[in-house]
């Protein structure tokens, strides 16, 4: 069956839509979204979700990047509200401030991209 578009019909039936979120809080989802936009980042959201905190040398050793780039990383994502970090004498912890940022995970687990 044929199934036809009428355009104003369709524009008529939008009109009333409305976004759930206003501009300032769609700016902060995508300043989020770009702060873990990288492969290393989402490995960090990963481990941290696993664990309750890591200390920066522990984060070096599971990224196996250079504890700059590795600062460089949290610091975006510290940034954006996505982590927070706890000194302990001469220690820096990192854990999840927004702990239902991993839930992103499970979509993409439900996504078709893996299952081709």
């Amino acid at each position: 069956m044929q199934h036809t578009i009428d355009a104003n019909q369709n524009i008529d039936n939008h009109k009333s839509l409305k976004s759930k979120y206003d501009a300032v809080q769609l700016q902060k989802i995508t300043d989020i979204f770009k702060s873990i936009a990288f492969p290393v980042r989402l490995s960090i959201l990963e481990v941290l979700n696993q664990v309750e905190y890591m200390s920066v040398s522990e984060l070096v050793e599971y990224t196996k990047i250079e504890a700059s780039l590795l600062s460089h990383h949290l610091s975006k994502m510290k940034h954006s509200g996505v982590l927070e970090s706890v000194r302990e004498g001469r220690y820096i912890y990192y854990k999840l401030k927004l702990k239902n940022i991993t839930s992103i995970f499970h979509c993409i687990d439900q996504c078709e991209i893996f299952h081709h």
